[in-house]
C-alpha cells in the first residue's frame, strides 16, 4: 500500500470510522511526533485556557474512575445509538499521567506491558483534541490498550508531555502496524557500528561470565592502521577504559582457549572518511544483530536479516554485513560464528553466494564497473572459504567427499550459561570428590584430563557452529555428521560461483590459489600462485555433490533426505525439516521434490508453521532429558524463509502461500495479544512463544515497547508478507485462523480450477530468479 492509498485496518471499536489519513498511520515515530502534533499545539496555545486547567482536564479526561466505590471500572456498551464521529478521532493526552494510569490499571502482573494474560478492565477514557479535552471516547480492548502503551513510550522519547495521538494508531492493521515497527525502527535498534562512536553500545556481551568487564577490542594481525586508531580512540576517550589487543598472525585453538577470560569485541571492516574538522579517519561498516543477549554480528543470521533488508530499502546495510563477511574471511579465516574472541575457531552455515547475488541485484545499473569489482572481491572471499574452511580438514569428510560442522576449539563453551554442563560435568565431578566448579576450572586449565569430556565438547562446538543449538538430532554426534542442510549450502555455493562466473565474468575468473584436502598431496613448489576458474569447473562439483547427497542422504522408503553419520557409515533416522534446504538450493529433482511434499511435509507442518522435527524423532521428554529448543515442539523463522523459497522454486505456489500464512499468524497473534512482542522463536504447535526450554526466548524481555524485535523473526515477517495476495493479506490483519482461512480458500480455487479461471498459476517459475518480490507499502 503506498501512501496516497486508504489504509486497509480493520477496526478495533463498535463505532464505524471514516478514513483516516495515511500519514498517521504509516508516519514513524521521528515525524510523527516532531511534526503531526507540533502543529495542533500551535493552534492550541492560542485557546484561553491556563495550563493548569488543561492539565486538570486531560487528567480527568484519561481517568476511567468515578467516585462510585466498586463501580468504577463499569463502562456502557457502546450502541448503533452512540454518536458516529465526522472526520477522524484524535485525543489531547497528559502522556506520563495517561501511562501512569494504564499501568496502574491494566498492567495486573506488573511486567510494564499491557496483554492478555492482564485481568484489568481493558478499556480507559480519553479526552479527543477538537474539544480540548472535554469529550470523552473509551480505548477498549488488549491491542489498543497496549497501543496506546507504546505511543506514550515513543511520545516520551522525543520529550513530549502532551501530546495529539491519532486513534489511527490505535487500532491500526496490526499487519500494516508490525511491519511500520520492523522498517522504522526495529532495524535501527539492532544496528550496530564498531568505531569510536559505536564501542560503547556493542562492548556490552551479556553472555561474558567473565569478571574482567572492561570492553576489550581484538585487531587481526598486519591491521596497523586499525590498531592504532582504537590506540588513539582509548586515549582520546578514558571513561571508556577501553582495551587494545592485537592477535598473532596464527590464531590457534590453545590461543582462543588462553584469552577466553578476556573477552573481546572483534573488529570489523572500516572506510576511510574525513570527519567535520576535515581530517581523515576511519568509520566501521555497520550491520545488524540478532539483539537481547546476541549484542554482535552472527553469521547465519545476518543472512536471513539481509533479506528483509532488502525488503525494507536498506540495500546499503545489506552490503555492509556482505563486506564485514569478506573481511572476516581475509582476516580470521572464515565467517565467524560471531565477532566475539571466543567464536574465532568456529563458523556457521555458508549463506555468503546467495548473499551476495541478491545485494548485487539490487546495486545502481549505473555504477556497473565499480559493482563488478565489488561482486570479484566478494566471489573471491567465498571461494577462499569454501576450499580452505568446508573442502578441508577436520570439516571436510574425505571417504563420503561430504563436509561436516567441525569447531576446533578446547574444554567448555564459554559463552554459555554458568551452570549449563551442570548435568554433564557432576558425575565425573563426584567421581573425583570435587565440586562441579572446581571441576570445571581443572578440566578447562587442562589439570584434569577426561577424553569422554573432550568428545562430549568437540560435538557440542560442532553443533553451535552448525546453528541448531541444541537438538537431540544433532546431540553427541555433531562432528561425524555430514548434515542435509550443510550439503545443499554448498551446492548452493557451487551453483552460485559457476552462474556468476559464466554471466558476469566471461567463463573465466582468476584467484590465489587456496589449499584444501583436494591438494594436500601437491608439493609447495608446485603449487601455483593463481588458479583460473571456470563454470564447467564448478558445475561438475555441483554435480558430484548432488550425486553423493542423493546416495549418501535420500531415502526413498520414507520421500526425504535424512543426514549421514561418517563415523558409523550409516544414513541417520531423525526426521528434519531441513530435508527442504534441498529444495531452496535447487539439488533436489522434480521426483524427489514432488515426493516430499506429498511425504514430508504434512510431518512438519503444523498450525503455526513448520516444526523443526517430529515428535516421534525427537523422544521422550523428562526432567533427565528436556526439551531442546531445535526440536519438536519449536518453529524457527531460517526454517520457514527456506522452505518458502524452495517450494516456490519447484512450483508449489499455493501451498508456499499457506505455510507463509500459518508463520505469519503465528507472529501477528502474539505481537497483538502480547504488547508487540517479536521472539526469537515459537512453540509452532501449541502457538505460543512463551516456552520453557534452554535459554528461554530471547525478544520478549522489554518494558512499553519493543525496540528491536529479534532480527531473523523481523526478517521472515517482511519477506512474508511479499508471498501473501490481497485476500491474505486481509485475513491475516484480522488475525484469522489458518486452518479457517485454508478451508474456505481450498473451496474457491477449487471453483476456479472447474471454471478454467485463468488466475490460478500453473506455469513454473524461473528457478533461477533471485530478486525478492517486494510486499506492499
Amino acid at each position: 500500500m503506498n501512501i496516497t492509498e486508504k489504509p486497509t485496518g480493520i477496526s478495533m471499536t463498535d463505532t464505524p470510522r471514516l478514513p483516516v489519513p495515511p500519514s498517521a498511520t504509516v508516519a514513524p515515530a521521528s515525524e510523527y511526533y516532531t511534526n503531526t502534533n507540533a502543529n495542533y499545539f500551535a493552534r492550541h496555545r492560542s485557546i484561553s485556557i491556563s495550563s493548569k486547567a488543561a492539565s486538570q482536564t486531560t487528567e480527568n479526561a484519561a481517568n476511567p474512575m468515578d467516585d462510585t466505590g466498586p463501580t468504577k471500572y463499569r463502562r456502557q456498551r457502546r450502541g448503533s445509538h452512540d454518536d458516529k464521529a465526522c472526520k477522524p478521532r484524535r485525543f489531547l493526552i497528559d502522556v506520563e499521567e495517561t501511562q501512569r494510569l494504564i499501568l496502574e490499571q491494566e498492567d495486573t502482573d506488573g511486567d510494564f506491558q499491557i496483554t492478555v494474560n492482564d485481568i484489568g478492565p481493558k478499556v480507559i477514557t480519553l479526552g479527543t483534541a477538537d474539544s480540548a479535552g472535554f469529550n470523552k471516547y473509551d480505548i477498549r480492548g488488549t491491542y489498543m490498550l497496549s497501543n496506546l502503551l507504546q505511543e506514550l513510550s515513543l511520545a516520551q522519547d522525543y520529550g513530549r508531555k502532551y501530546v495529539v495521538l491519532d486513534e489511527a494508531r490505535l487500532n491500526e492493521n496490526p499487519v500494516d502496524r508490525l511491519s511500520r515497527m520492523i522498517r522504522h525502527h526495529f532495524w535501527d535498534g539492532l544496528t550496530r557500528r564498531i568505531d569510536a562512536e559505536g564501542l560503547e553500545m556493542i562492548s556490552n556481551d551479556p553472555k561474558s561470565r567473565s569478571k574482567n568487564t572492561s570492553p576489550r577490542i581484538y585487531i587481526p594481525y598486519g591491521e596497523d592502521e586499525v590498531f592504532q586508531y582504537y590506540k588513539n580512540v582509548k586515549i582520546a576517550k578514558p571513561s571508556l577504559h577501553l582495551q587494545v589487543e592485537q592477535l598473532p598472525k596464527d590464531i590457534t585453538a590453545i590461543y582462543v582457549q588462553s584469552i577466553n577470560d578476556k573477552p573481546g569485541i572483534l573488529a570489523l571492516a572500516m572506510t576511510k572518511n574525513v570527519d567535520e574538522e576535515g581530517h581523515e579517519t576511519l568509520k566501521g561498516v555497520p550491520f545488524v544483530v540478532p539483539g537481547g543477549r546476541f549484542n554482535e554480528m552472527y553469521g547465519w543470521d545476518s543472512y536471513f536479516e539481509s533479506l528483509g533488508l532488502l525488503v525494507d530499502g536498506r540495500l546499503e546495510l545489506a552490503k555492509g554485513m556482505v563486506d564485514n563477511f569478506v573481511y572476516e574471511i581475509q582476516h580470521y579465516g572464515k565467517i565467524l560464528n560471531a565477532n566475539r574472541s571466543y567464536y574465532l575457531t568456529r563458523t556457521q552455515p555458508p549463506f555468503l553466494t546467495d548473499m551476495m547475488l541478491k545485494v548485487y541485484d539490487r546495486l545502481p545499473l549505473s555504477l556497473e564497473a565499480e559493482n563488478r569489482q565489488w561482486l570479484a572481491v566478494v566471489l573471491t572471499a567465498a571461494i577462499k572459504e569454501y576450499f580452505t574452511v568446508w573442502m578441508s580438514v577436520p570439516r571436510y569428510d574425505p571417504v563420503s567427499g561430504l563436509s561436516r560442522f567441525y569447531s576446533e576449539g578446547i574444554g567448555m563453551p564459554p559463552e554459555t550459561e554458568a551452570t549449563h554442563f551442570d548435568h554433564v560435568i557432576k558425575p565425573f565431578a563426584d567421581a573425583m570428590g570435587m565440586s562441579i566448579e572446581d571441576y570445571s576450572k581443572k578440566y578447562n586449565e587442562g589439570i584434569v584430563i577426561e577424553p569422554v569430556l573432550d568428545t562430549y565438547f568437540k560435538h557440542d562446538r560442532a553443533v553451535r557452529e552448525s546453528g541448531h543449538d541444541t537438538t537431540y538430532r544433532l546431540d553427541n554426534c555433531c562432528a561425524d555428521i555430514a548434515t542435509v542442510d550443510l550439503a545443499a549450502l554448498l551446492y548452493k555455493y557451487e551453483m552460485d560461483i559457476a552462474e556468476t562466473i559464466q554471466t558476469i565474468f566471461g567463463d573465466s575468473f582468476e584467484t590465489p590459489f587456496f589449499e584444501s584436502f583436494e591438494t594436500l598431496n601437491t608439493p609447495k613448489k608446485e603449487q601455483p600462485q593463481t588458479v583460473v576458474h571456470t563454470a564447467a569447473e564448478w558445475l561438475e562439483r555441483a554435480r558430484i555433490r548432488q550425486d553423493k547427497l542423493n546416495h549418501y542422504c535420500w531415502n526413498e522408503e520414507r520421500g526425504m533426505f535424512f543426514d549421514y553419520d561418517t563415523r558409523l557409515k550409516t544414513m541417520g533416522t531423525y526426521e528434519s525439516v531441513t530435508t527442504f534446504y534441498t529444495m531452496w538450493a535447487g539439488c533436489a529433482d522434480r521426483d524427489k521434490a514432488e515426493r516430499m511434499m506429498a511425504v514430508a511435509l504434512p510431518l512438519f507442518e503444523v498450525t503455526g508453521g513448520l516444526v523443526c522435527g517430529t515428535e516421534s524423532s525427537r523422544g521422550y521428554i523428562s526432567l533427565a532429558r528436556p526439551n531442546r529448543q531445535w526440536d519438536f515442539p519449536f518453529g524457527w523463522a531460517p526454517h520457514q524463509i527456506i522452505s518458502w523459497i524452495g517450494f516456490e522454486r519447484y512450483g508449489f505456489l499455493e501451498d508456499t502461500k499457506r505455510i507463509c500464512y500459518r508463520w505469519l499468524y503465528t507472529i501477528t497473534k502474539a505481537f497483538v495479544d502480547f504488547n508487540g512482542v517479536v521472539p526469537e522463536k515459537f512453540d509452532v504447535v501449541n502457538l505460543t512463544h512463551k516456552v520453557q526450554v534452554e535459554y528461554g526466548n530471547v525478544g520478549t524481555d522489554f518494558k512499553f515497547i519493543p525496540r528491536e524485535g529479534f532480527g531473523w523473526m523481523n526478517a521472515s515477517y517482511q519477506v512474508g508478507l511479499g508471498y501473501m495476495d490481497r485476500g491474505l493479506r486481509r485475513a491475516l490483519g484480522a488475525v484469522s485462523d489458518p486452518c479457517h482461512v485454508f478451508a474456505s480458500r481450498e473451496l474457491e480455487l477449487r471453483k476456479k480450477k472447474a471454471l478454467n479461471n485463468p488466475s490460478i498459476v500453473t506455469e513454473l517459475p524461473d528457478v533461477t530468479t533471485r530478486l525478492l518480490r517486494p510486499h506492499p507499502m
